[in-house]
């Protein structure tokens, strides 16, 4: 369904003029900076000491959770490519490609940050030798990106219905206008799902035109969201210093919002904003505890996962090198099925 005149007029001002690019950026560097003030005045008088003992503290048995938590996490993020590129059609790539370049995309897009671009340009060197062109991988990413959004809004809007003080400690709203906000972007996701279940919706122009995923369809890109997002939130809640037990919604709540700063800061991994709104939001807990499991978290979801996309993308580039030397001169080299699923 075309967009009123009114509208399209407005948006092709703010492209022409960059309006929107401009506010992004603005966007990110307000958030970082301010990201920055606070963590200065939170761990300026850190004592590292207590930092690395409460890091030896925590049981080995929760950081072996946190482990599978994080594991089913990445697991889960395979299904966002699985998912959009069953929505475009190309349903002829195999799972093992497409979770490898789920795996290897968001592992390097989370650590590089804009993930946008970087993941896409690992996508597209892993799909390019299965016919999927430039535009198909930007249609994956934006469909991915999309399942992400869906799955965040879901999540938060739930959260902070179910405990608006969570989202207070952030953004110093009384309880009550969070609580009315949350059910201001539940309403709007239902309508969207609405608005997608009534007649096929599409987005773009000519050869970039993506076709919405319909009702159900849209249903299941929210349930992907949810379950790869409360497997991270799990991972941080088993980190996290047992007293207070906050409960797990809460630490949720502050979870998903940290995270969705980090991500509108497009810093890599959102160091420095989830970081600060993950301390502020959590400020109950004991600091330097609360300091260890956010470290032990990023050696677990960035760390970990980037060095085994590394040396999974130096494996296939190796593999491909080795096979263009064997081959006749002239023969075009297809990139070798990538028999390893990721990491369980």
């Amino acid at each position: 369904m075309p967009l009123p005149p009114a509208i399209g007029r407005v948006l092709k001002f703010l492209r022409d003029k960059q309006v929107l690019h401009r506010l992004g950026v603005a966007l990110s560097i307000t958030v970082i900076a301010a990201a920055c003030y606070v963590l200065y005045h939170i761990l300026r008088d850190i004592n590292v000491e207590k930092v690395l003992d409460a890091i030896s503290q925590i049981d080995n048995r929760a950081i072996v959770m946190a482990g599978i938590a994080v594991a089913c996490g990445y697991f889960t993020l395979t299904f966002y490519d699985l998912f959009a590129l069953y929505a475009i059609g190309r349903r002829d790539v195999p799972y093992r490609i497409k979770a490898l370049a789920a795996f290897t995309s968001y592992s390097v897009g989370h650590n590089v940050g804009a993930s946008a671009f970087t993941g896409g340009a690992v996508r597209y060197r892993i799909y390019s030798g299965w016919d999927v062109n430039a535009i198909e991988v930007a249609k994956v990413c934006f469909l991915a990106g999309l399942t992400f959004w869906l799955g965040n809004i879901a999540v938060l809007g739930i959260g902070v219905a179910y405990h608006p003080e969570a989202a207070s400690a952030i953004d110093l709203l009384p309880p009550v206008v969070n609580r009315v906000l949350a059910f201001v972007i539940l309403a709007a996701l239902v309508i969207y799902v609405a608005w997608v279940w009534i007649q096929p919706r599409r987005v773009g122009r000519g050869s970039w035109t993506v076709d919405l995923p319909d009702g159900p369809l849209t249903l299941l890109q929210i349930g992907i969201g949810i379950v790869d997002l409360t497997f991270c939130a799990l991972a941080m809640y088993m980190l996290v210093p047992a007293e207070p037990d906050l409960g797990f919604p809460v630490v949720a709540v502050v979870f998903v919002t940290a995270t969705l700063l980090g991500f509108a800061s497009h810093s890599p991994g959102g160091l420095g904003v989830f970081d600060a709104a993950m301390l502020v939001g959590l400020s109950q807990m004991d600091k330097e505890g609360l300091l260890a499991g956010m470290l032990l978290f990023r050696l677990l979801y960035y760390i970990v996962p980037f060095i085994i996309a590394v040396l999974l993308l130096t494996a296939r580039e190796a593999l491909i090198s080795a096979r263009g030397r064997r081959a006749a001169p002239g023969t075009v080299i297809k990139p070798p099925l990538v028999n390893s699923e990721p990491p369980r």
